[in-house]
């Protein structure tokens, strides 16, 4: 059966508190006139990301935005189709973010966000550290590293955009199948009208019976 909404958000929260540092993204749903929130707890001075589009549904916009643990946002956008935004914690606590579709009455909107917490760790042990040039092999492990996560960026911004295209495919197919039926029905009536209307030009009209009085 359909998970009910609180229950399905406190299971997406779940996920987000367990994977801790790295963070993680997810596609979710968003009915009209609803608000889903999501809550990480995050360490003082940490750096976290937050990126967002919306796949389908209505004009693809939603409302997003961000609290500190004290309730102050820190972001607020309305009615966008995607953005992204990074900020440095200064206070030890939970971060709220959450989208809303309250604007919409009847457009469910799908949601992709990916929520990235702290920096990437080195993939070189004490890479940071290091007072010697990397070797040969060492820069060409580097290079691969930084192609592979442009590679996964690009994907995803493809992925993104062929979801959103199919979509807006389909809701123009379905528009155009409306617009043929109801083109359909009433090249029907008008047809069936003037058939009745060239039948009445042409009808014969009997003379009344009865003659006069002799």
């Amino acid at each position: 059966g359909a998970v009910p909404g609180a229950l399905r958000t406190l299971c997406l929260a779940a996920l987000l508190g367990a994977l801790g540092a790295g963070g993680t993204e997810l596609t979710l749903e968003l009915p009209d006139s609803a608000q889903r929130c999501f809550h990480q707890e995050l360490e003082s001075g940490i750096k976290f990301s937050l990126d967002y589009q919306v796949i389908s549904g209505g004009h693809y916009d939603v409302d997003c935005y961000v609290e500190d643990p004290n309730g102050k946002t820190i972001y607020q956008e309305t009615k966008k189709q995607y953005d992204s935004f990074s900020h440095h914690t200064e206070l030890k606590g939970v971060y709220t973010f959450c989208f809303g579709n309250e604007f919409s009455t009847f457009s469910h909107k799908i949601v992709y966000f990916d929520f990235q917490v702290g920096d990437e760790p080195p993939i070189l042990p004490d890479m940071n550290n290091r007072v010697t040039a990397l070797t040969q092999m060492e820069s060409a492990c580097v290079t691969i590293h930084e192609m592979l996560n442009a590679v996964i960026d690009s994907q995803t911004h493809y992925r993104l955009r062929e979801a959103q295209d199919r979509s807006r495919a389909e809701e123009l197919n379905g528009r155009v199948s409306y617009w043929s039926v109801g083109e359909t029905l009433i090249l029907f009536v008008v047809s069936i009208g003037q058939v009745m209307l060239l039948k009445s030009f042409f009808t014969e009209k009997r003379p009344s019976s009865g003659g006069a009085g002799t």
